[in-house]
Formats: structure tokens, C-alpha cells, sequence
């Protein structure tokens, strides 16, 4: 029954999401928490950061349309916000912002001998990524990579 009550919800958000040029990266119903808390997690379609504004602006037209939908006959609270910083680089955009910082490489275990490499970003390509290692520069290619991340420094 939840689980219906949340992908009419889902419907319902991701298509007003869209006349107001957003994407949805997660919607979460906590049922456990009294009132009903409804947590809508945005993100931009042209990639640029979510603002306050945009959280506030998304606010009055979800809380509408969620009213008059009757979907839920319960009071609940609404928060929308933004998926924040995350420590994993997957847009040009992070690798650009992130040259030179410590991080740490995830490697498919098929193809490489270590499971993990870290150093300092030097370079992404489309074919690979280069990383700093004690003074020498590593390439690995990108079918060996899983994911990363940003590290920190250890003697």
C-alpha cells in the first residue's frame, strides 16, 4: 500500500519536476516519523548547482499538488533540498575542479593486480585517468576504473 502511495507520489513530483527544469534523484516517504515526512533530494538538468531559491521555489507548487492529488490523507512535512557534495567524482566538471587533490582509485579486480591506487589527479581523458604517484604519472584506462573518489592525506 506505501509502496503505491509512493510511485503515484514519484509520478506526480518527477513530472512537475520537469515543467520546472529539475530532475529528481530521490524521493523517500519516513513513514516513521509522525507526521509523515516526505524528502525530495533535487538536482539540476544543465548540471549546475541547486540553490536555495530553487528548493524554495519547487516548495509551493509540490506541497499543491501533492494537496490535491489526494494521495495521502495524513499531514506530513515536506523537504526538498539538493544532493549536496559528494565525495565521488563523476562529471568533467569534478575532475576539472579537482585536479591535483588526493584521491583514491577503485580498480576491477579482472584487469588490474590492485584493488585500489591512490595519488593526486593529474588528468582525465575520454580513453583514461592519470594520477600522480609519488612523483610519477600512472594512467589507468577507464575500463579498469569502478570509481573515484577524493581522499585524504596520509604520511
Amino acid at each position: 500500500m506505501i509502496k503505491d502511495y509512493k510511485s503515484n507520489l514519484e509520478t506526480l513530483i518527477k513530472e512537475l519536476a520537469r515543467a520546472y527544469k529539475l530532475e529528481i534523484n530521490s524521493i523517500n516517504l519516513l513513514t516513521n516519523h509522525n507526521p509523515l515526512k516526505i524528502q525530495i533530494i533535487l538536482k539540476n538538468r544543465d548540471g549546475n548547482d541547486i540553490t536555495l531559491d530553487d528548493c524554495l521555489s519547487f516548495n509551493e507548487p509540490v506541497s499543491s499538488a501533492i494537496d490535491s492529488s489526494d494521495l495521502l490523507n495524513c499531514r506530513y512535512v515536506l523537504e526538498i533540498s539538493s544532493q549536496g557534495v559528494s565525495d565521488e567524482l563523476t562529471s568533467n566538471r569534478d575532475f576539472k575542479t579537482f585536479k591535483g587533490f588526493p584521491i583514491r582509485v577503485e580498480l576491477n579486480q579482472n584487469n588490474s593486480k590492485f584493488k585500489n591506487l591512490n595519488g593526486l589527479l593529474y588528468e582525465k581523458s575520454n580513453d583514461y585517468l592519470a594520477i600522480n604517484i609519488k612523483g610519477k604519472i600512472k594512467k589507468i584506462p577507464f575500463n579498469e576504473v569502478i570509481k573515484v573518489s577524493l581522499a585524504t592525506i596520509k604520511d
